[in-house]
């Protein structure tokens, strides 16, 4: 919205300064970090009297849980309202990748609101049909692959790009939709899978979209693809601005959610923000780097899958628990041990996923 202000600019005043995407993504991280701050005890507050006896916790989770019941959840409403405000305030309202983002990640917030809610309202663990969730999910992912495949470069439309053969794009035509609905979908449920403790997954999806907002900015302008050799996609650097505001919500949002957290993210957070990772990758198509930025959820993911496949093949099971950082509290790792831990491994991955941007 700011960036109209430009309007008024003769190129030598303070108007110019919103014509750049650095200087309109430091306002939208601040804003965010700001509208966090201000706004999250309230909310907060808020929760705690309207949910009662907080987040259900798992009768089969680690005898450590137990001592979080009481604690509200839906904290996800928090990082969502400063991204919105902030992401409204400071893009460009005109460019399509923002307005796609937006759809994804507001629609699965939403599937989450309806799950967290029913949670809540019923004191039980089990919220809306998982098949509907899935549905409404891959329907939203569907359309937003569509209509991201139409906005990309005529050379780019429905192909998949691989990071480690820059000159090899696979033309997968119609199939490029199923492909992206596994991304987002996949990416949603992932955090979702990943969001088990205090500060866990919000600092690794931060860190994540740190990483793409780097690659979002990078392929949108024209001087950065031919030196790092990648596929130049016009009006994707507005997406830095996205992910700069996801940052400074995600920050507000930790300063509650840090052990011992005051809030839980919620599936209201958790799958609007794994759906926003994969709508990014998806406009910048780097669906596989996402693969490696976002290595610790599909590690997550993959636990779950593995354990559920083996335990019924054979009965037995692989992990002590899944997703594995419950495996890893039933081995005896404290809590913030398991969290800062992971929060390293995701920095590692962040690096191997931007030093694919100069493989050559």
């Amino acid at each position: 919205m700011l960036y109209w202000l430009t309007e008024f600019s003769d190129g030598g005043d303070v108007f110019n300064l919103f014509r750049y995407i650095t200087f309109r993504s430091g306002g939208a991280f601040f804003t965010a970090l700001l509208f966090g701050f201000m706004f999250g005890q309230p909310l907060i507050n808020i929760l705690r009297r309207k949910q009662g006896k907080g987040q259900p916790i798992r009768d089969d989770g680690p005898e450590s849980h137990k001592e979080k019941q009481g604690t509200p959840t839906m904290g996800g409403l928090l990082i969502l309202s400063a991204l919105l405000v902030s992401t409204l305030l400071w893009a460009r309202l005109d460019n399509p990748y923002i307005w796609i983002t937006l759809f994804v990640t507001y629609g699965f917030g939403l599937i989450g609101f309806a799950d967290d809610y029913a949670k809540v309202s019923k004191a039980t663990t089990a919220g809306v049909s998982g098949k509907l969730r899935m549905a409404l999910g891959l329907l939203i992912a569907a359309i937003a692959g569509y209509l991201a495949s139409v906005c990309h470069p005529e050379g780019l439309q429905f192909k998949l790009a691989l990071p480690f053969f820059k000159d090899t794009l696979l033309n997968m035509g119609l199939f490029f939709i199923p492909f992206v609905m596994i991304v987002i979908v996949g990416a949603a449920n992932a955090v979702n899978l990943t969001d088990g403790l205090d500060g866990l997954a919000i600092m690794p999806v931060m860190i994540a979209a740190g990483t793409l907002g780097v690659i979002a900015y990078a392929v949108g302008r024209v001087d950065f693809t031919e030196y790092l050799d990648v596929h130049y996609v016009p009006g994707t650097g507005e997406l830095f601005i996205f992910t700069s505001a996801l940052i400074g919500g995600g920050l507000g949002f930790l300063w509650y959610n840090a052990p011992p957290a005051a809030v839980f993210m919620g599936d209201t957070g958790s799958l609007a923000l794994g759906g926003a990772l994969g709508a990014i990758a998806v406009a910048t198509k780097h669906e596989i780097v996402l693969a490696i930025v976002g290595g610790l959820f599909v590690v997550e993911a993959l636990s779950v899958i593995i354990q559920v496949l083996y335990y019924k093949r054979t009965g037995r099971r692989v992990f002590l628990m899944a997703p594995i950082h419950h495996h890893f509290e039933h081995k005896g790792w404290q809590e913030p041990q398991i969290v800062i831990r992971f929060w390293i491994i995701s920095l590692i991955l962040a690096l191997i996923g931007l030093a694919t941007l100069k493989v050559r």
